[in-house]
């Protein structure tokens, strides 16, 4: 992967960031440099990291000269960016340059030209899964009470359907039952989804999440953690299927102790 000596962390929201920057630490990495974004990143991540610098979404120019003059070569992102965010941001002219080279303004395309600028400036952007393999859960059943018939069939189906949505670039969650669709993530994110298809359900309900057919694992990267899990047994959800080997599973000791104590069924499909 090269030197480990400085990575450049981008960090969004949830406890990604700091999941990361523990798991750097372990495997050797000597200085992490942040970029840190108003109303996403936690705070507390400066204890877990050397230099953290504050901005805007949307300061391009900004996070590539503050890399630039930490010496930063190597990049990763980690954590979520609302996607209200990125369509509400107040763009420097860098970014404003980048938006117009679009021709369809996504997460996966704002991102990916990010990463090209990043790349133009010296600065490469690694998979948002470096040092956290551990954290990709095998095929079969990670946690919770064992699937019926019923729950195992609506788990094949919803992935079917999930993986076709995410080739449209729909969204990479939906919820079913009984093997009906009940909802699709598309622009409100996965947690709002996951509460409208719960209500539709009322009650044992199938969640799933997946990545892209052409998933690009340097950025938007399917993560599970407490708050999903937290979400889907408020909405009713009983049980949730993520994707083997391509879903990140954050803060696992809470994901398994909730998905035991509410009777929520994890479980990794390839």
């Amino acid at each position: 992967m090269g030197e480990l000596d400085k990575i450049g962390m981008i960090a969004g929201s949830g406890v990604y960031p700091a999941t990361f920057a523990r798991a750097a630490r372990a495997a050797g990495v000597g200085s992490l440099i942040v970029t840190a974004f108003k109303g996403e990143t936690e705070a507390s991540l400066a204890e877990d990291v050397d230099v953290m610098e504050w901005m805007r979404v949307g300061q391009l120019g900004k996070m590539i000269r503050f890399f630039q003059k930490e010496g930063v070569k190597q990049a990763v992102m980690v954590g979520q960016i609302a996607p209200k965010n990125l369509f509400d941001l107040r763009p420097d002219l860098r970014t404003v340059k980048l938006l117009a080279r679009l021709k369809e303004k996504n997460a996966e395309s704002i991102f990916g030209g990010i990463a090209d600028e990043l790349g133009a400036e010296g600065i490469e952007l690694l998979p948002a899964t470096t040092f956290l393999d551990d954290l990709l859960p095998e095929p079969g059943q990670v946690c919770g009470p064992e699937l019926g018939k019923n729950a195992l069939q609506d788990a094949q189906f919803g992935f079917r359907i999930a993986k076709e949505m995410s080739r449209l670039d729909v969204g990479q969650t939906v919820v079913v039952k009984n093997g009906t669709v009940l909802a699709v993530e598309a622009f409100e994110g996965t947690n709002e989804a996951i509460l409208r298809g719960g209500k539709l359900g009322r009650g044992k309900a199938t969640m799933v999440k997946v990545s892209k057919p052409d998933q690009d694992l340097r950025f938007d990267v399917p993560v599970v953690g407490s708050i999903t899990i937290e979400t889907a047994i408020e909405a009713g959800i009983s049980t949730i299927v993520v994707e083997a080997g391509r879903t990140l599973l954050l803060g696992k000791d809470e994901v398994f102790a909730l998905c035991e104590k509410k009777g929520v069924t994890l479980v990794a499909v390839q």
